[in-house]
C-alpha cells in the first residue's frame, strides 16, 4: 500500500510539473521521492521504474495537448484552423516545455496507438481535408506539419532565434502563411516518384 495522499495520478503531474522545471531528462523517480519528502521504494507501488514515470508523463502531456489543441481549433477551417492548431503547440511549450518535451517520448507501437497521438494526427488530417490532399500526401502532410510544430518551439524555447531580426513572432506569422500556401499548392510527384 503506497503512502496516503499518493496516487499514481498524482505522481505524474508532480513529474510533468517537475519536468517543466527541471527538464524532462531531469525526471526520475528519485527526484520525485525528494519531492513528497518519501522513500523512492513507496512510489515503486506507483509506477514501476524511471522510464514507466516518463512513459506516463508522456502519455498525460499527449493528452492535455490534445485537449488543448481540440478547443483551439473547434468550430474553426482551413488557414484559420491550421493557425490555432499550430498556436496550441507553440503555447503548450512555451507554458509547459518539459511536457511538450514529453510528448515527443517515443513510444512502443501499442502504447502509441492507445495514446492521444492518435488524436492528434486525427484532428492534423481533419484540419488538412480542408486542403483537399489525398495519400501518401496528407501523410506527408502531416508529419511536416508536427516537424513545424515541434522543432519551432523547440528553437524558440533555446533561444536560437533571438539575435537576429526579424522577431520570432514575425517568422511565426510568417512561417503559417507559407504553410498555408504550400498546403493549397502541394507539388505534383515527382517523375521519379509515379
Amino acid at each position: 500500500m503506497g503512502r496516503v495522499g499518493l496516487t499514481t495520478e498524482r505522481l505524474v503531474l508532480a513529474g510533468a510539473e517537475l519536468a517543466d522545471e527541471v527538464g524532462f531528462e531531469q525526471v526520475t523517480v528519485s527526484e520525485l521521492a525528494r519531492r513528497f519528502d518519501v522513500k523512492v521504494a513507496s512510489l515503486y507501488s506507483h509506477v514501476k521504474n524511471s522510464q514507466d514515470l516518463k512513459i506516463r508523463i508522456a502519455l498525460f502531456a499527449l493528452e492535455e495537448l490534445a485537449d488543448r489543441a481540440a478547443d483551439a481549433v473547434a468550430g474553426r477551417a482551413g488557414k484559420d484552423a491550421l493557425t490555432a492548431f499550430a498556436n496550441s503547440y507553440r503555447d503548450y511549450a512555451r507554458e509547459h516545455p518539459g511536457r511538450s518535451a514529453a510528448a515527443r517520448l517515443r513510444l512502443d507501437p501499442e502504447t502509441a496507438a492507445a495514446s492521444a497521438g492518435v488524436r492528434h494526427a486525427q484532428m492534423t488530417r481533419a484540419i488538412l481535408r480542408g486542403y483537399d490532399l489525398a495519400e501518401p500526401d496528407q501523410t506527408h502532410a502531416v508529419r511536416l506539419l508536427g516537424s513545424f510544430f515541434h522543432g519551432y518551439s523547440s528553437l524558440e524555447l533555446a533561444g536560437g532565434f533571438d539575435h537576429s531580426l526579424p522577431g520570432s513572432e514575425e517568422t511565426w506569422s510568417r512561417s503559417l502563411d507559407a504553410l498555408d500556401a504550400l498546403l493549397r499548392n502541394w507539388p505534383e510527384k515527382s517523375p521519379t516518384e509515379a
